[in-house]
């Protein structure tokens, strides 16, 4: 029986570059796979890009209501078999398409590899990784380090015009509208979280005096 694998980190970890040399290694075998990615990620349009350079078109883009099941019933009327299937950005996935790639592996004996980010900028699950982590049959840290070099990364620190944010959609795509990300540990999230706060607690002040003027 097949698994399903969830490999979550921070940001810049590798996941995207460990999602494409897992494609890799599967073929070196003679492995047949799908690689896939939700639709919601515009960086790339219809390729993964990693942050290294290397990039992979993907089989199937998924929208919000594509079933996994009907695309791999789909695709084995044309292929004999499928071996796995890669899906990169799986948080951005929602519970119903998780529930059906679980199934897919259990009942259709298909390995199931999803790789993505564990919460947001904000230390709020994403729909899809809460999933995953509740019905997963495999799951692993991949770890990186955070721009302190003192302690490993595990938060997602939301940055506008190179400021960083505590407010906003949880959506929003790295590289779009002047919006980028940085790994950070616990502690620095916090320090930048306090100096954001100070600082909006500062603006407030300010109006409410300008006010009774």
């Amino acid at each position: 029986m097949a698994k399903l694998y969830f490999r979550y980190s921070a940001m810049n970890a590798g996941k995207s570059t460990m999602a494409m040399q897992v494609a890799h290694n599967y073929e070196e075998q003679n492995g047949i796979i799908q690689v896939w990615k939700p639709l919601i990620d515009t960086k790339g349009d219809s390729r993964i890009v990693s942050r290294i350079g290397i990039e992979r078109k993907v089989d199937h883009l998924l929208s919000e209501t594509s079933s996994p099941i009907e695309i791999i019933k789909k695709e084995l009327e044309e292929k004999e078999r499928i071996d796995a299937i890669i899906v990169d950005e799986a948080q951005f996935l929602n519970e119903t398409q998780i529930n059906e790639l679980y199934y897919i592996s259990k009942k259709m004996n298909i390995a199931v590899l999803c790789f993505g980010l564990r919460c947001d900028f904000l230390m709020k699950p994403f729909p899809g990784s809460a999933r995953l982590l509740a019905i997963a049959d495999s799951i692993e840290e991949l770890k990186t380090l955070c721009e302190c070099k003192k302690r490993k990364a595990t938060q997602n620190l939301r940055l506008v015009d190179g400021i960083p944010t505590f407010e906003g959609n949880q959506v929003a795509i790295d590289g779009k509208q002047s919006v980028t990300y940085k790994s950070v540990c616990g502690e620095c999230y916090i320090n930048y979280y306090m100096n954001w706060l100070k600082n909006k607690t500062e603006e407030k002040a300010f109006v409410r005096e300008r006010s009774k003027k």
